[in-house]
């Protein structure tokens, strides 16, 4: 009963901070950036400024992440990271609201900040899997979580909308200040939402009693120890190197497709139909993709998710109707979750627990690396050709070289090369 309790409790954060990735990452933040934080500025140029600011999140944390996990380890506080990067997410979801009209260095900077804390404690999030749920559960308690990402996000981002669209009901002066207030419900769903995971989900505790100078120092001199070893470790470097590249293109549609939406010109409530479409039907389609994994094959499912991706650019590329923004939705709704849920389960199967999180922290490392890159390609692309649709089809190339590598990996052989090198 309490290993239940604790794998629901873990899964239940991924209901309270979805709420940031669908309403401010992908919904709101795109869209009030550009008629409101950067009002003045020209759309391909904004494009270009938001595509930075998400390539500027993910370098921080590629450069934290697994020294943090390594520090986190060694003491056993995966927790106590998890919910510090959680509160500067918190904090930083409801200190967009109090951004003014024009001020986008302002909205960038905070944005950042709530970007490394949204992707600071799924890292953290990540390594608590392997201690929560048995080898052979991990593609259904991974796609558990995602699943609920999926409906908790759906959930508020719908009343989000609905605040947009009817401030009037809602005894909000305009979209404005809807908008603002759907910032802070954000925070509020993210803080109240996390509370089981902090209550119900035990972490062992460390038999040695050790200072915070002493634990940062063991972290360190672990993580050196595992880089000196990374050479014996080729079959997780090539699933990790392969994740990198497709996971880039995931994430890159993610955050810029509703800019991508403006910019050729769709009204910005049909996007947020689409994104709506995307959390509601993401969540049966998360579950069945991890009951797909158990029954066929992981590696297989995971094929089929990038290879619907690929194609999913290369239409994005053409589209000129609404209703192709839709089917596209549609397409993304059926994969984007089983990918991310069973790439997440896939890696847990090749690390030991004990190092579980240096080891995501590694996977975040190339996971948040890659979207320094796709976001900036896509703004780089569209500013040296003055074409939107040119930086969205840049994007191809990682699913194409991401699933070329895939396909190259053996996680058993992987696995018992990792235990190998650390034993």
């Amino acid at each position: 009963m309490n290993e239940k309790k604790s794998i629901y409790a873990w899964a239940i954060y991924d209901w309270a901070n979805s709420a940031y990735a669908t309403t401010v990452m992908a919904g709101f933040f795109p869209l009030f950036f550009k008629s409101y934080f950067s009002a003045e500025a020209d759309v391909t140029m904004s494009t270009a400024q938001l595509g930075f600011a998400n390539a500027l999140s993910s370098l921080v944390i590629v450069l934290i992440a697994p020294l943090l996990g390594a520090i986190s380890d060694v003491g056993n506080v995966k927790k106590r990271f998890l919910f510090l990067f959680a509160y500067l997410g918190i904090l930083m979801s409801a200190s967009l609201a109090f951004v003014g009209k024009g001020e986008w260095e302002m909205a960038i900077f905070v944005y950042v900040l709530g970007n490394i804390g949204f992707m600071g404690s799924n890292t953290f999030y990540d390594a608590l899997l392997p201690s929560i749920a048995k080898r052979k559960e991990f593609d259904r308690v991974s796609g558990l979580g995602f699943a609920l990402g999926y409906l908790g996000g759906g959930i508020l981002f719908a009343l989000n909308v609905a605040m947009v669209q009817f401030p009037s009901f809602f005894s909000l002066s305009g979209e404005t200040e809807a908008v603002k207030v759907a910032f802070i419900t954000v925070a509020l769903w993210w803080a109240l939402f996390s509370l089981p995971l902090l209550l119900f989900v035990k972490e062992d505790k460390n038999p040695e009693k050790k200072g915070s100078i002493q634990t940062i120092l063991l972290g360190y001199k672990r993580l050196t120890g595992t880089l000196k070893k990374i050479r014996l470790l080729k079959g997780l470097l090539l699933f990790l190197v392969a994740y990198w590249l497709y996971i880039d293109g995931v994430n890159t549609i993610i955050r810029m497709a509703v800019d991508y939406g403006m910019a050729i010109g769709f009204d910005p409530k049909s996007l947020i139909v689409a994104l709506l479409i995307v959390q509601f039907i993401g969540f049966p389609a998360t579950l069945f993709f991890a009951y797909l994994a158990q029954r066929w094959d992981t590696k297989k499912a995971i094929y089929l998710a990038i290879g619907t991706y690929l194609f999913i650019t290369l239409w994005a590329m053409a589209m000129d109707q609404v209703y192709e923004f839709y089917l596209l939705a549609l397409l993304i709704a059926l994969v984007q979750g089983g990918i991310q849920a069973l790439s997440r389960s896939y890696y847990a199967k090749m690390i030991p627990e004990e190092y579980a999180a240096e080891f995501f922290g590694f996977y975040n490392f190339l996971g948040k690396f890659a979207t320094i890159l796709g976001p900036a390609l896509v703004g780089i692309v569209a500013v040296m050709t003055e074409n939107s649709r040119a930086g969205i089809a840049s994007v191809a190339i990682f699913f194409i070289l991401g699933l070329l590598l895939l396909m190259k990996v053996d996680e058993k052989k992987a696995a018992e090369e990792v235990r190998a090198a650390l034993s």
